[in-house]
């Protein structure tokens, strides 16, 4: 074999040497990036770039708070009278609001902050929200985002008071307070523990219930000239009994001025009017004939008339009777009865005033006299009358000084 020849042989020999070490090295490697069974049970901590892995995400819940918040009225149909409590359990209260009509509903926290209770009454068919927040002893926050609906209730389920004497008024030492509802009460008790009665002089007094819808308060004696009277009926909500409730709170204030206390003798026809203590007229007059007797004890001037029209037929006497009347001109009126019992201008019987009784009841007097009684008298004035055996009754107008105070005080529903 020539050297050219044997040296052609060498070349290839090296070349195949070559490309069978390329072979060996290309298996190597990818021998290197193949995962043993050992490493995918063991992986490295580092990664290919000798860096940490990242870390896996937490599946681990926020802690929850141990308190829990509760109440003792349901979603709907709550009664307007109930007393809304909410309790924090395990946990005590960081802040407790129930509103209604973005108005806050009163309320007070126990003083371990884990009671919260309503001072004041609900309102009928109103939503209330509840938002409240307790905390756990780890300082963890329940919150309660509730509401409730109170029941509705027609105005023939509510009653409402008024007052006489008005807001503002000046009246006599006699006036009564009266609270007059328009919806009948049953319930005395329960609504009468929520009338009360101020006043500057600290006069006692009582409540009398007249019927099912008047009840009326007076002093033991007769008030004081000069006092200032504050009457409160705090009754919204209220029951009153089958299924009515106080309808609205309202207060009233009114003042009593001077003392003008008449005082009517039937048998001598005559009437002595004193003012602050002092005899201020001695005026004739004339009182009921036989058949229509005047009655006798403690009135009360309840509404005045300039000019009043008195027609018999009021008072139950047919127009044909020979004891009709129809004067539709009667000057300076005082009524001091329900049942039609006036003082009043009398022209016509002047010539029997100051010695007997012609009229139908009423105290009649000259229209001077009248005028000038008419003129310094007021709602509540005292007009006391002797010399009948016609007894006055409590409920035939402001007749309130009929009884002594000790058989007044029975008629409260409190006694």
């Amino acid at each position: 074999m020539s050297d050219r020849l044997g040296g052609v042989l060498r070349s290839r020999s090296r070349r195949q040497a070559a490309a069978l070490a390329g072979l060996l090295a290309v298996s190597v490697l990818a021998a290197g990036c193949t995962a043993t069974s050992a490493d995918q049970a063991s992986p490295s901590a580092d990664g290919p770039s000798g860096e940490p892995s990242a870390a896996a995400p937490s599946s681990t819940a926020p802690a929850e708070s141990a308190a829990t918040v509760t109440s003792n009225v349901g979603k709907v149909g709550v009664k307007v009278d109930k007393v809304v409590t909410l309790t924090a359990r395990d946990g005590t209260f960081d802040q407790v609001a129930v509103r209604a009509g973005g108005k806050q509903l009163a309320g007070e926290l126990s003083g371990d902050k884990t009671t919260w209770t309503s001072t004041q009454r609900l309102e009928p068919g109103t939503r209330y929200r509840v938002a409240a927040t307790a905390v756990d002893a780890d300082g963890l926050k329940a919150t309660d985002d509730s509401s409730f609906r109170t029941e509705a209730l027609s105005l023939a389920q509510q009653t409402y008071p008024s007052f006489v004497p008005l807001a503002g008024e000046t009246v006599g030492v006699g006036m009564p307070v009266i609270v007059h509802f328009d919806v009948p009460v049953s319930d005395k008790s329960a609504i009468e523990k929520h009338l009360s009665v101020t006043n500057t002089s600290n006069q006692k007094g009582a409540w009398h219930w007249i019927s099912d819808s008047e009840v009326h308060w007076r002093p033991a004696t007769y008030w004081k000239p000069g006092t200032d009277v504050t009457v409160t009926a705090d009754v919204n909500s209220i029951p009153a009994g089958n299924g009515i409730y106080g309808q609205l709170s309202r207060t009233s204030t009114f003042h009593v001025g001077d003392a003008v206390i008449s005082k009517v003798n039937a048998q001598t026809h005559e009437m002595k009017t004193f003012v602050n203590g002092k005899l201020a007229r001695t005026i004739p007059i004339t009182t009921g004939k036989p058949g229509f007797t005047t009655r006798s004890g403690v009135k009360v001037i309840i509404e005045k008339f300039r000019h009043k029209r008195m027609n018999s037929e009021t008072v139950g006497i047919n127009r044909n009777s020979p004891d009709a009347y129809d004067i539709d001109d009667v000057e300076y009126a005082m009524r001091v009865t329900y049942s039609g019992e006036f003082l009043h201008a009398a022209p016509w019987s002047v010539a029997s005033q100051g010695n007997s009784n012609v009229s139908h009841g009423c105290t009649g007097m000259s229209t001077a006299n009248a005028k000038w009684i008419y003129d310094i008298s007021k709602r509540g004035d005292v007009v006391e009358y002797t010399g009948t055996d016609r007894p006055m009754t409590l409920d035939n107008g402001y007749g309130d000084w009929n009884d002594s105070f000790s058989a007044w005080k029975q008629g409260s529903a409190l006694s």
